[in-house]
């Protein structure tokens, strides 16, 4: 028996019971058997053969090793899961079947009131029972033998109706499998996206150990640097305040000697004059005049107070530094050639 939808009045309480009814994929009443999903929406099993089958082309039937598989719900878009029987393992909906069957009971107990079903425009007492193939258009048999179709090429409306319904249906069926990849695919670029972030903390975080491995190196050799220079500036200013209290102690025993010079060479007498003695040695004239000849101490070279000798080049360290870079543009490259195959498929 064919059912026509629409044969009540809109708003009445039948009209909201066949509302609820109404299977998402096909947009007709629920036929049997119907199933019930996890999430507790109902579909045709056919209908959810036809979407598991789209969302697992490799499923072929129950007994192969293939096993399970899965599909997202078309009105809520929960993930269903499926065993080894596929649609078959799901549980039947006994209450929605029996309730179809007593609304069907009911609306054929209903006579078809006048006016229900569409009537020619051109030929008021007509009903539109064919189908214009030529004009694409659905019209009344009047309108084919007198009327404006009568050289056009015509079909059953009832043929027509069932091909254009199985062809939306199975546009349907392949719009929420689609759907269903579509969303596979965002959920893996999410993922992707998810990798990315976390790829590129550890990146960052394995640089900066790198580059504070490099700062402590440096700091640690710039403190050994600095530790030489530090040595050799201390060595040679204790050799130059060795000098200089060398020359200190000469200049003081100078100046005695200079003293008693001056007052040798006062004496009047050649007694007195011979009798003059030295301070350091107690000796004569002849000490101061052999210290009149200058004494016999150590000498820096020239340039000895200079530093040169510890000054680092570092201009090639710096080159080096400037031309860092990372070594990923060729695996980059490769990766996305990839992703573009993958995308032209």
């Amino acid at each position: 028996m064919d059912f026509q939808a629409g044969i009540l009045q809109d708003g009445s309480p039948m009209e909201s019971l066949e509302k609820q009814l109404i299977c998402p994929i096909c947009l007709e009443m629920f036929s049997k058997p119907v199933v019930i999903l996890p999430c507790q929406h109902n579909l045709c099993r056919k209908c959810a053969q036809d979407v598991f089958q789209a969302a697992n082309p490799y499923w072929q039937s129950r007994g192969t090793l293939i096993s399970g598989g899965r599909f997202r719900c078309p009105s809520c878009r929960h993930e269903v899961l499926l065993d080894r029987h596929g649609v078959y393992g799901l549980q039947r909906n006994l209450l929605v079947e029996n309730i179809i069957d007593i609304y069907k009971q009911e609306c054929s107990s209903r006579p078809l009131k006048k006016g229900e079903h569409p009537m020619c425009k051109e030929h008021e007492d007509e009903r539109i029972n064919i189908y214009c193939v030529t004009c694409e258009v659905p019209t009344c048999s009047m309108c084919k033998v007198f009327g404006a179709h009568k050289d056009c090429e015509v079909a059953p409306l009832q043929s027509v109706f069932q091909g254009q319904k199985t062809e939306l249906n199975n546009c349907i069926s392949m719009l929420v499998a689609g759907n269903d990849r579509i969303q596979t695919i965002i959920s893996q670029l999410e993922d992707s996206c998810q990798s990315t972030e976390e790829n590129g903390e550890a990146a960052k975080r394995e640089l900066c150990a790198r580059f504070d491995a490099l700062a402590a190196l440096l700091e640690e050799k710039k403190a050994e640097l600095l530790q030489r220079i530090g040595r050799e500036q201390a060595d040679k200013t204790a050799f130059i305040q060795s000098l200089i209290c060398q020359y200190k102690e000469q200049l003081e025993k100078s100046s005695r000697l200079v003293e008693t010079a001056i007052q040798a060479a006062e004496e009047t007498g050649g007694a007195a004059f011979l009798m003059v003695r030295a301070p350091d040695p107690p000796r004569g004239v002849p000490v101061i005049v052999e210290a009149s000849k200058g004494a016999r101490l150590d000498k820096i070279e020239p340039g000895y107070e200079s530093m040169d000798a510890f000054s680092v080049s570092l201009e090639h360290l710096s080159e080096a530094v400037r031309a860092l870079d990372f070594d990923t543009a060729e695996e980059d490259e490769e990766y996305f050639d990839g992703e573009e195959e993958e995308v032209e498929e």
